[in-house]
């Protein structure tokens, strides 16, 4: 009777005895194998992508190696997809018995991968159709287990050992031409080292890609410098998205890719220098970001994807810990929290983007501060959307102001709105102007009915109000675009006296900081706020502020106003250079205007804001008298029927 140990033994002798015949019985059939493999890989770009699949010459190069020559796939009616000149590759045999496919070297010399798009018409579009491919629920949801298998699947397909001469990655978007040509690359003893020209039609440089790359351990540090002077500027987007974007240096660095049990833990750091970004969308100017990285770990399990808050993002001086996560349990939560560590205001300031925040260059602070926000949305229960925004700051201070001196709005000053980056005339914001109404002059309907429009609670808040926000975001998550905002008569005064009326992601963050410096360090009361706000306004083509509006429209003063007149000029606030629209060809007002004036007195009545007395005369119309008359489109009489009208009048008085 065997022991444990022959049994073993025996058992191994056994498994190398198969393996052998299944090499012998490879070795002796495998031209016919890769014959086969070659018309089945051809019959499927054929009937599944309407595509040629051609190979000039494939044999076998010793035991695990494979030589290629003129391989190319080509679709139907369009342009060469895909062509390579010469390719050898070698495979690991066991992990091919075992059905995982892991290549050992490639070598490839003379190529190309090109996209091309003619009008709406590609040649690649039968590539990008989705895979009809049955998967479970339990495979769709289990994010770890999916995400874990592609990975090692990509990384199985890199070869310990490379060499590439001359493959080229080419774009040709209906004449937008980028091409990126890896003259050289080497993967040798984990070693990665490349020489690589980019052709634009704008453009030509050399880059070089160098470091370590261990495809079989999952780890990686790489950098991803220029060859020549000056910084790598990215090809191709400029054209496309009229994105200009360029880097001095990136750095990718992969640390760990580990599962453990039901999660997956990917840890690294990326690191930039002097990114420099310009779209229309973002800012006006250039936007540079001298320095920064990410340590990031991110986390997947069965049903959630990850930044874990141990992660740390760093913008020249500025370190938060950011923590997102999409999780699909039970509903669909899409979840992000910051958190800022207590740091030196100026610090903050100093490290901002230049060219994000242009009002701030030249800003000085002292004190201290942290941050944290709270945010989560869940898809299928939206009302319980959490926004969540906490400040904490020790002795924080403005000691010297930027670009945009908020104590301005204390004296006199001269305004002058900024539409379509063009100077409007200037408004002397001051008594010397003889429009210059001061806040006591102004009637009470009218401050109650912008209030009550604009911003019923500006008197309690300090800048913000989380609810607006928070419905705010609600309403554009649904919508899918930005259809609300949840702007305060704070936000408004600083867009108008401050920043420009482009709408960006600059003017935007601009005016949230702004707005929080100007109501949280005391610099202008709120009641100075309110009269500066009434005083430059836009309340119609090239007429500002509340004393030339009621001239322009009533021909009166501001104390003059009645309530329907108030009323009426408060809604035409978000507006004001349609405020014609709002009237019939007789000069009054049409149905919808008249139901929002319904609406807005219902709601004043019902604060408090009016009495029963003040709508004794709401009944009567509004009468345009001033130069905004001549906006409106009357009804011209016909002139026929006014004749038979005046001797209808003559026969009467002879009568």
């Amino acid at each position: 009777m065997r022991t444990g140990k022959q049994k073993i033994i025996l058992a191994v002798n056994t498994i190398f005895v198969l393996f052998a015949v299944v090499i012998i019985t490879f070795y002796v059939f495998r031209d016919a194998v890769l014959k086969q493999t070659v018309a089945k890989v051809s019959h499927e770009m054929e009937t599944e992508y309407n595509s040629t699949f051609l190979v000039k010459k494939a044999a076998f190069d010793g035991l695990s190696g494979l030589s290629l020559t003129d391989i190319s796939i080509i679709p139907k009616n369009a342009d060469t997809l895909f062509k390579i000149q010469k390719l050898k590759t070698s495979i690991n045999l066991w992990r091919l018995i075992t059905g995982d496919l892991q290549l050992g070297t490639l070598e490839i010399k003379n190529g190309f991968v090109q996209l091309v798009k003619k009008g709406k018409v590609t040649n690649y579009d039968a590539f990008l159709k989705k895979d009809n491919q049955e998967v479970t629920s339990d495979e769709k949801k289990h994010y770890a287990r999916s995400t874990y298998r592609l990975i090692s699947k990509a990384l199985n397909l890199v070869p310990t050992d490379m060499i590439l001469d001359n493959l080229s990655f080419r774009i040709n978007d209906n004449g937008k031409k980028a091409t990126i040509n890896f003259q050289k690359l080497r993967l040798v003893n984990k070693q990665l080292e490349t020489s690589i020209k980019v052709q634009t039609n704008t453009l030509s440089q050399r880059w070089k890609i160098k470091g370590f790359a261990d495809p079989r351990n999952k780890k990686a540090d790489i950098r991803f410098v220029n060859m020549d002077s000056g910084a790598i500027k990215m090809p191709y987007l400029d054209e496309r998205f009229n994105l200009k974007s360029s880097f001095d240096s990136i750095r990718l660095n992969i640390q760990n890719i580990d599962k453990d049990g039901e999660e997956l833990h990917i840890d690294g750091f990326m690191a930039i220098a002097n990114l420099k970004i310009n779209h229309p969308k973002i800012a006006s100017k250039d936007v540079i970001l001298r320095n920064a990285r990410f340590d990031y770990r991110f986390l997947l399990g069965s049903e959630f994807i990850s930044i874990d808050s141990s992660s740390t993002v760093e913008l020249n001086k500025i370190k938060f810990h950011p923590y997102a996560a999409y999780e699909t349990e039970k509903d669909t939560i899409y979840k992000l929290k910051i958190s800022i560590p207590k740091m030196n205001a100026q610090d903050f300031i100093s490290s901002l983007p230049d060219g994000l925040f242009t009002n701030f260059q030249g800003m000085k602070a002292t004190g201290t501060f942290d941050y944290k926000l709270n945010f989560a949305f869940n898809k299928n229960k939206p009302n319980q959307l959490v926004f969540d925004s906490k400040l904490k700051k020790e002795n924080l201070k403005i000691t010297k102001y930027g670009e945009a001196n908020l104590n301005k709005l204390n004296g006199e000053f001269v305004y002058r709105a900024l539409i379509k980056n063009v100077l409007q005339r200037p408004v002397l914001v001051g008594s010397a102007n003889p429009n210059y109404t001061p806040l006591d002059q102004i009637s009470p309907y009218l401050r109650k009915s912008v209030l009550t429009t604009e911003d019923p609670s500006f008197f309690s808040h300090h800048g913000f109000i989380n609810e607006a926000f928070k419905q705010s975001i609600i309403k554009n998550i649904k919508t899918k675009k930005f259809s609300r905002g949840a702007s305060t008569i704070s936000m408004q005064l600083v867009k108008n006296a401050f920043l420009s009326r482009e709408k960006t992601v600059s003017r935007k963050l601009e005016e949230i900081l702004l707005v929080y410096i100007l109501e949280n360090n005391r610099i202008v009361s709120k009641e100075r706020m309110l009269e500066v706000y009434f005083n430059i306004i836009e309340w119609g083509p090239n007429v500002y502020g509340i004393g030339e509006a009621s001239q322009f429209y009533f021909q009166k003063t501001p104390s003059e106003l009645s309530l329907n007149e108030c009323l009426y000029l408060a809604r035409i606030i978000p507006s004001p250079k349609k405020f014609m629209y709002q009237f019939n060809d007789q000069g009054m007002l049409k149905d919808f205007a008249v139901k929002q004036e319904s609406f807005l007195t219902n709601i004043m009545l019902r604060r408090g804001l009016l009495t029963a007395e003040d709508t004794i005369y709401k009944s009567l119309p509004i009468l345009i008298s001033g130069p905004a008359k001549s906006f409106i489109k009357f009804k011209v009489q016909d002139s026929t029927q006014i004749k038979v009208d005046s001797l209808a009048v003559d026969d009467e008085f002879d009568l």
